[in-house]
């Protein structure tokens, strides 16, 4: 014999799993132009849900470590506000220095950047050096 009230509860319980599968977070790359051709080696900012991943950015110039820094964090923006961000959103930094010497005057360009509360931030000497020129590279974890 059917029972009304088991169909309505089997269909609410379907109801509840489809939204739940829709409102799911999604993996979302987000680029500046078409995709390269091949397969990327990695993609430079990659979004789950609400949660935003910056890969590494370096200056690869001749430059002392604040112009490095200075157009670092310039490049990280540029990929925040691509994906819908900005720099106030950045919860996770990492530094990367070539050499530790630099530390204060990379801070000097630094501060400031991130709004009134700055995410919380890591900073090491990269063993071996950062490939390239580059004195510093920087990554960041936001949200949109």
């Amino acid at each position: 014999m059917f029972k009304a009230g088991a169909a309505v509860a089997g269909l609410a319980a379907a109801t509840a799993v489809t939204a739940a599968a829709q409102s799911a977070p999604v993996k979302k790359v987000h680029r500046k132009g078409p995709k390269p051709k091949g397969t990327p080696l990695f993609n430079g900012a990659v979004s789950y849900g609400s949660l935003l991943f910056i890969a590494g950015k370096g200056a690869h110039f001749q430059g002392d470590i604040k112009a490095h820094t200075d157009h670092v964090l310039k490049e990280i923006q540029r990929e925040l506000e691509n994906a819908g961000s900005s720099m106030d959103k950045v919860l996770k930094c990492n530094v990367y220095l070539n050499d530790l010497k630099d530390y204060t005057a990379m801070n000097e360009v630094f501060k400031g950047r991130f709004g009134e509360e700055p995410p919380v931030r890591t900073t090491i000497a990269a063993a071996g050096g950062i490939p390239g020129d580059s004195l510093v590279e920087i990554d960041v974890i936001a949200y949109i």
